[in-house]
C-alpha cells in the first residue's frame, strides 16, 4: 500500500505548474545523486502549459473507443497524456467476435507503484471511463487518493459509464460504488440521461424535461463535482447537452444548455457498450471537456461549445464518408474518423452556441 508521500516543491495553479523552468520537483532524488544520472523526463522538467493527464480507460488494437478515443484528442490540444488501458481488445465488442484482456485492481495498482518508485506521479488531471467491475473501480478509488496525496489540486474529470437508454452494461453493484464513493472525489462529470438518473436516483420517474436536468445537476454538485455535464438528453424529441457549473457553494450553479441535432444513424452521444452503432464518441465527448475546460476554466459553456462543435464535425465527415465509400450508415457500427478530423479538434468551428438558462 502507497501512503501520501511529502512532496517538496511540487505546486501547481489553475491546474499547471506555477513555475516552468526545471524546479526541485523535477530534479528527482536520483538525478541529484550525479552527473552520470539519466536525464529528467521532460513532461515533468518542463512540463507544458496545458496539464499532465493519466488517463485509465478501455483500448482496442482497431478503431478508436477509450484511450484510442481520447488521448490524441488530448495531445493535440497540448496535453501529456499517459494511458492506462483497463481492458486491451483486438476491436470493439459491436464486431461479431473480439479477444483479448483485462486489466485487474492489483495490475493497476502495480502500475502506480513502479510510477511512484520513480518520482513519475505527479498529474495535474485524471481522467476515467469504462470501469467493468467494483474491485476495479475500488482500486480506481485508491489512485485518486494516491495522486492527491501528490498533487492536491488534481482534476479528476469522470465520465461514469453504466449504461444509455434504460439498459443497465455494467454490474448492478457498480452503480452503488459510483453515487457513494465516486461523485463525491469526482471534480467534472459527464453522465448521459441514463446515467445521471441512476446516480441521482431519479431512474424511477426518469429525467423527462429541462427542469428535471437541471435538478438533476444539483443533486449532484451537493455530493461533489463542481462541474457537470449531461451529456445527452432526450426530451419531447429533442436532443439536449445540460451543463452546471457551482464555483462556490455559497452561490446556485451557472447552468446552460446545447441543442444537439441528431443524425440519422446513430445516436451521438452514445457510451462503450454491444449496441450502439458508433463507437467512441462518448469517450471523446468527455476528453474534449476536460481539454477545453481546463483552458477555459471559468467558463464550462463556451468549453460545452468547442467540444459539441468539434464532435459534431468528425460526426459529420464519418458519416459523409462512409457514404461515399458506398456503406449504409445504418447497418452496422461504424468507427469515427479521428485522425482524419484532427484540425476541427484543435481549430474548431464555433457552430453550436450554449444558450444559458438565468
Amino acid at each position: 500500500m502507497l501512503l501520501c508521500s511529502s512532496v517538496s516543491g511540487r505546486s501547481s495553479q489553475s491546474g499547471i505548474f506555477r513555475d516552468k523552468t526545471i524546479s526541485s520537483f523535477s530534479l528527482s532524488r536520483s538525478w541529484r545523486k550525479s552527473v552520470m544520472a539519466s536525464p529528467p523526463i521532460l513532461s515533468l522538467a518542463l512540463p507544458s502549459d496545458t496539464g499532465r493527464v493519466l488517463s485509465i480507460q478501455s483500448h482496442t488494437v482497431q478503431g478508436y473507443v477509450g484511450n484510442k478515443s481520447a488521448v490524441f484528442p488530448l495531445q493535440l490540444l497540448g496535453y501529456d497524456v499517459d494511458p492506462i488501458n483497463s481492458v486491451q481488445f483486438s476491436n470493439h465488442t459491436g464486431y461479431p467476435t473480439f479477444k483479448g484482456h483485462v486489466l485487474n485492481g492489483q495490475q493497476l495498482w502495480d502500475l502506480i507503484e513502479g510510477l511512484e518508485a520513480n518520482d513519475l506521479l505527479y498529474y495535474t488531471h485524471l481522467l476515467t471511463g469504462y470501469i467493468g467491475s467494483v474491485s476495479f473501480l475500488n482500486k480506481v478509488l485508491e489512485v485518486v487518493h494516491q495522486l492527491r496525496c501528490v498533487n492536491p489540486n488534481l482534476t479528476y474529470v469522470c465520465d461514469p459509464v453504466m449504461g444509455d437508454e434504460g439498459k443497465l452494461y455494467v454490474p448492478e453493484d457498480l452503480v452503488s460504488v459510483y453515487r457513494e464513493k465516486v461523485v463525491p472525489v469526482a471534480s467534472m462529470l459527464t453522465p448521459n440521461q441514463f446515467e445521471a438518473e441512476l446516480l441521482t436516483k431519479l431512474s424511477y420517474c426518469r429525467i423527462g424535461s429541462e427542469t428535471d436536468g437541471r435538478e438533476a445537476c444539483n443533486i449532484l454538485h451537493a455530493t461533489g463535482p463542481s462541474k457537470v455535464v449531461i451529456t445527452s438528453i432526450n426530451i419531447e424529441g429533442n436532443l439536449l447537452l445540460i451543463g452546471s457549473h457551482q464555483k462556490d457553494k455559497e452561490h446556485a450553479p451557472e447552468q446552460f444548455k446545447i441543442v444537439i441535432p441528431k443524425i440519422p444513424a446513430y445516436f451521438t452521444m452514445m457510451k462503450f457498450q454491444t449496441y450502439c452503432l458508433l463507437k467512441g464518441t462518448g469517450d471523446l465527448m468527455t476528453a474534449l471537456l476536460l481539454g477545453w475546460s481546463n483552458k477555459y476554466p471559468n467558463n464550462l459553456d463556451k468549453a460545452a461549445e468547442l467540444a459539441v462543435s468539434s464532435l459534431q464535425a468528425l460526426l459529420q465527415r464519418t458519416l459523409s464518408d462512409y457514404r461515399r465509400a458506398g456503406f449504409d450508415s445504418q447497418s452496422s457500427s461504424l468507427e469515427i474518423r479521428l485522425i482524419q478530423s484532427q484540425d476541427d479538434i484543435r481549430n474548431p468551428k464555433l457552430t453550436f452556441k450554449a444558450d444559458k438558462y438565468t
